[in-house]
């Protein structure tokens, strides 16, 4: 069977291929310990029945021909779909899934209608398999089909206090039962359990971007709840029966480190626990000698590991420390991290590095354009890179790239400085070196991705307090202002949390102000997209405690807006509009501020907002609220004044009027 012969044959085989290797990959996806246990099985057992198809169709003497090809390759689809869906279900934050009952719920149901629709288009009748096994999957095709008229989600009051733990304030007093209901049901009970939910989240963090968003937040807090009413209930948790440290026999006896607590290269226990690319933790000392000494794969696991990076296991350090406090031990002290460039990078690597560095001060431009690239990608790798990459002296040289007339390496530099100051470290030393100039200079004069990763630098170097005062003053803000204008979304977003974080700064917000930002940033309030709405109310807010601010917000007649998002916002834009009306309502725009507000309704929503709004809201809207209350008094008061005067004037008026008919008719007699 030549492939150029028939390339449909090739073709139909390696659909079979995939199938059969989607089943085997499928089969070896297990441990679906939470609420989702009865469906993951469920669906993972029948797709495994199908095995047998595939390998009869491996093994005919019969090419597979196109046609026969083309009914397959929807099955393809469908169990990759359903491979998604089983790591989450096994790997997934138990927590997570339960929350996302409804989602879960449809995905379930899209995957087994996509499994039925794709064995439906199959014609067993053109296939070599035996009556046997096409007994099988057609018995198989028969429970899809019921399956996607059951329910086997998990029950609602489950969800429903799951939910009521998770909108809970993180002061609020807990039900035990509940707490104990909970962690049964959803399989928290033992450190192992407690543990990889915590990577289940950090892994939802990683993929966010680092940004983990309020409801990741809220997952963690409830994930500390549970963890807690646990530990309390059981401070040995985790340790085998005999572990107890009481004495035996007159002699202390030592309690015996929980598995999960040991790494799985020396078997010590863990001071400094990390997470390498497949999950695996390991003291951090013992990977980095793995590493380097040339390994490549995870040693637990053997899987190739995907990249070199080292991430903080601080729940597992947690869980660690309050073992050892329950158990009469002193918690193992993390070690120092040296940042000596030897210990974070081979000498192959170093000399990588330095043979870049050359490439970078060449006077040929193709080097400078290669090498700053290359520079960029390593910085984006992991901190150990960024640790080397600056050690070696190549900031000053990036920085001399910025003011190249090649946008392209411009774009390679800027990058490679952002990457490089994600290391706190680093930040000094790019400030030092006299980067800010160069640095705004793309940001004004650059290819829009340079401007957008030119913006983000400086958001990443104005996170150190003394750095707002040198980004500031180097005219950064007028030519973020403008990239808040014509950027991208994504560039608008980088210019926007940029603004924000030097405008802390109070000399900054004068800045921002002059540069126009608050009628810019009033435009986006109203763009349909609401794509920038939580930046530009956040940046509306900080602007308000500023003089010039307010004068400028009042003079975009902001309150309307501000009213109705008091009244309909999301709770942190909530938040923020009654922060901006409070900081109004003080100064000049005192009385125009509250007039206006009045007329808007703001009342009710403040009352509101007052009682459900996030802490912060709550005493925005109570102190607007105090306020808001005493201008109505002055305006009663004033309206009671000016009732009691036209009154007093009307009586003078009518005690004056008949004197006057009277004079006026005793003239005419006259």
């Amino acid at each position: 069977m030549e492939e150029k012969e028939n390339g449909s044959m090739v073709g139909g085989e390696a659909v079979v291929r995939r199938l059969a290797e989607a089943v085997e990959e499928i089969a070896v996806i297990s441990e679906y310990r939470n609420a989702y246990r009865k469906p993951l099985c469920s669906l993972a057992r029948r797709i495994r029945l199908l095995a047998p198809m595939f390998d009869e169709l491996g093994d005919g003497r019969d090419p597979i021909t196109e046609p026969v090809a083309r009914t397959l390759a929807p099955l393809d689809d469908a169990f990759a779909a359903a491979k998604d869906l089983l790591r989450l279900g096994s790997e997934g934050s138990k927590i997570f899934l339960v929350l996302e009952r409804e989602k879960m719920i449809k995905r379930f149901h899209d995957v087994i209608s996509q499994i039925d629709q794709a064995l439906d288009g199959i014609s067993f009748d053109k296939l070599e398999i035996s009556e046997e096994v096409r007994e099988q999957i057609e018995l198989v095709h028969a429970q899809f089909k019921r399956a996607k008229e059951r329910d086997d989600m998990p029950d609602a009051e489950l969800y429903s206090n799951l939910l009521s733990l998770y909108n809970k304030s993180n002061d609020a007093i807990l039900d035990p039962y509940t707490l104990e209901r909970l962690a049964e049901q959803l399989q928290l009970v033992t450190i192992c359990d407690l543990t990889q939910e915590s990577l289940a989240l950090h892994e939802m963090v990683f993929a966010s971007g680092g940004d983990p968003g309020e409801n990741i937040e809220k997952m963690s807090m409830l994930l500390k709840k549970i963890k807690d009413f646990v530990q309390t209930q059981n401070p040995e948790m985790g340790t085998r029966s005999d572990s107890k440290p009481f004495l035996l026999d007159g002699k202390p006896k030592v309690p015996i480190v929980p598995d999960d607590f040991r790494c799985p290269i020396s078997l010590e226990l863990m001071k400094d626990p990390v997470i390498v690319a497949t999950g695996q933790t390991y003291e951090r000392t013992c990977i980095e000698k793995w590493l380097a000494s040339g390994h490549d794969t995870c040693p637990k696991t053997q899987q190739r590991l995907s990249n070199a990076s080292l991430t903080p296991n601080y729940v597992l350090r947690s869980l660690i420390e309050q073992w050892c406090e329950a158990n009469g031990m002193d918690p193992p002290k993390c070690p120092s991290r040296s940042t000596n460039p030897s210990s974070a990078c081979s000498s192959r690597e170093l000399a990588n590095i330095d043979a870049l560095l050359c490439k970078l001060s060449s006077p040929n431009l193709d080097d400078q354009l290669a090498a700053a690239g290359e520079l960029r990608l390593l910085a984006k790798r992991n901190v150990d890179n960024r640790i080397c990459i600056a050690k070696a002296g190549a900031i000053p040289l990036l920085i001399n790239l910025l003011s190249s007339k090649n946008l392209c390496t411009q774009e390679h530099a800027v990058t490679a400085l952002l990457n490089l100051s994600i290391h706190d470290d680093n930040k000094a030393i790019i400030i030092s070196s006299g980067a800010i100039p160069g640095i705004v200079h793309v940001l004004r004069d650059g290819s829009m991705e340079a401007r957008e990763n030119a913006a983000a630098t400086l958001f990443s170097l104005s996170v150190v307090d003394e750095y707002k005062v040198t980004v500031g003053a180097s005219g950064a803000i007028p030519a973020l202002v403008s990239l808040l204008s014509e950027g991208t979304h994504r560039g608008k977003k980088d210019a926007a949390t940029a603004l924000f974080n030097l405008c802390i700064y109070q000399v900054n917000k004068g800045k921002a102000v002059r540069a126009g930002v608050v009628p810019l940033v009033m435009g986006l309030l109203t763009e349909p997209a609401e794509s920038m709405l939580d930046e530009s109310m956040a940046i509306l807010a900080l602007l308000s405690s500023h003089p010039e601010g307010k004068s400028a917000i009042a003079a975009a007649q902001a309150v309307p807006l501000l009213a109705e998002m008091t009244a309909n916002g999301s709770p942190r834009n909530r938040e923020n509009a009654a922060a901006t009306l409070l900081n109004l309502s003080d100064g000049e725009q005192q009385l125009g501020t509250m007039a206006a507000a009045q007329e808007c309704g703001i009342m009710g929503p403040l009352q509101e907002l007052a009682i459900s709004g996030t802490e912060r809201g709550k005493r925005k809207a109570v102190q607007l609220l105090e306020r808001m209350n005493g201008f109505l008094v002055q305006q009663h008061e004033a309206y009671a004044q000016a009732e009691a005067s036209t009154q007093t004037q009307g009586h003078i008026h009518a005690q004056s009027e008949p004197r006057m008919n009277v004079a006026s008719a005793d003239s005419v007699d006259t």
